[in-house]
């Protein structure tokens, strides 16, 4: 494929600071969803060389590679099933199509859903289709949600397509609407001096967690379902607390939208992560929370 034509697209991660989880389903199907969020300098990579008698994919991540004699095989979703589920959606044709990530996999920074939205735009150029950035959100997110059957919600998709800081709203209806926050520059340079993002290491079962806040809600147990209220709250505050500038009341919103989101399942928290919590509070933190 050495004469092949090459597209490539790149998507960013994002910080979720209020409001997360009140996009995923079923909260948002019966009541509005609010998220504040924030995309951040790491990001998902996608190139597509067109051509070829096959499909060759590679995620570098992950640190497999995977030959296809014949469209027949894109339709195991087992091994690169993000990948195979991307060129399904799509009328290319064979290809080699690589993917990677700033961000380690399992890092709750949304690196799917900016992954999902990067393979969206390599592919959608490769074939000359053009969409908005809310048509590209919508279709990584059923790239992601329908045809690789991974759970979650919709805020990672629109913060990888759209960028910037966002006030996100998550109608009942499906409706998605993006409204961008105008921080000022001062305050952007503020967040990113009082902020640290640390990895530790250790990725927990988000899929296990999604399914149980979303049987949490769909039962009506009380607990979970006052938490996401919580959180729907602590995001309208969150919002005023950023284009206002003050960090103080910044950081008590992450905090109480911390302590309201380990309400809603079991798993969201453990040892390791409290230990972490107290270690930085300990030395001058005013909040910690876990992206994601």
């Amino acid at each position: 494929m050495s004469g092949s034509r090459v597209f490539r697209a790149s998507a960013p991660v994002r910080l979720d600071f209020a409001g997360g989880w009140t996009d995923v389903a079923p909260f948002p199907v019966r009541e509005r969803g609010v998220v504040v969020n924030a995309a951040i300098d790491l990001r998902a990579h996608a190139e597509v060389r067109a051509g070829g008698d096959r499909y060759l994919l590679c995620s570098e991540d992950l640190g497999k590679s995977l030959e296809l004699n014949g469209p027949e095989g894109l339709a195991d979703t087992g091994e690169l099933g993000l990948l195979k589920a991307a060129l399904r959606r799509s009328e290319i044709g064979c290809c080699s199509l690589t993917t990677r990530s700033d961000a380690p996999p399992g890092s709750g920074l949304g690196s799917s859903g900016a992954l999902d939205v990067a393979l969206t735009a390599a592919l959608d150029a490769a074939q000359g289709v053009q969409r908005s950035r809310a048509a590209l959100a919508e279709e990584a997110f059923f790239l992601e949600s329908v045809d690789a059957a991974l759970p979650g919600g919709r805020q990672d998709q629109y913060a990888a397509a759209f960028g910037g800081f966002n006030f996100m709203e998550f109608h009942t209806d499906d409706r998605v609407v993006v409204n961008p926050l105008r921080v000022k520059d001062w305050v952007k340079a503020e967040l990113e001096a009082c902020l640290t993002l640390y990895f530790t290491g250790v990725s927990r079962d988000s899929d296990r967690i999604i399914d149980e806040q979303s049987r949490n809600t769909s039962a009506d147990v009380r607990d979970a379902v006052e938490a996401m209220h919580a959180l729907k709250e602590e995001a309208v505050l969150m919002k005023e607390a950023i284009l206002k500038g003050d960090i103080r009341r910044f950081a008590a919103t992450l905090q109480r939208g911390w302590d309201a989101k380990k309400r809603m399942a079991g798993g969201i928290t453990n040892p390791m992560i409290d230990n972490l919590e107290a270690l930085a509070r300990a030395n001058g933190a005013c909040a910690a929370k876990v992206s994601g």
